[in-house]
């Protein structure tokens, strides 16, 4: 049951239609990161920027599928993941934000 009300609130509560979501997290249950709002944001701009308001390591990339703007971050594969997420731009880029402990 608690899987359906999470697929029913990320249907209702999708981006809008210019931009794709795959949502990656580390804690079962949330529906939107903080991550997760900032690579929104980066995509619908479609530029890379960083939010400020983190309070920790902070890395963005952008490329051609998810796999190479998560690659693109910055510290990618130096400290552990807090928080990833990535969504896709108007422009068919994908956005990355990546959070470090």
């Amino acid at each position: 049951m608690r899987g359906f009300l999470l697929l029913l609130a990320l249907a209702l509560f999708a981006p809008p239609a210019h931009a794709e979501r795959i949502v990656v997290r580390n804690s079962p249950g949330a529906i939107v990161s903080g991550a997760q709002a900032d690579a929104d944001t980066m995509a619908s701009i479609g530029r890379l920027r960083h939010s400020g308001r983190a309070g920790c390591r902070e890395g963005i990339g952008c490329g051609s599928t998810p796999e190479a703007a998560l690659s693109n971050c910055c510290y990618w594969g130096r400290f552990p993941v807090r928080e990833k997420a990535v969504a896709r731009g108007a422009n068919g880029r994908w956005f990355a934000v990546v959070r470090y402990r």
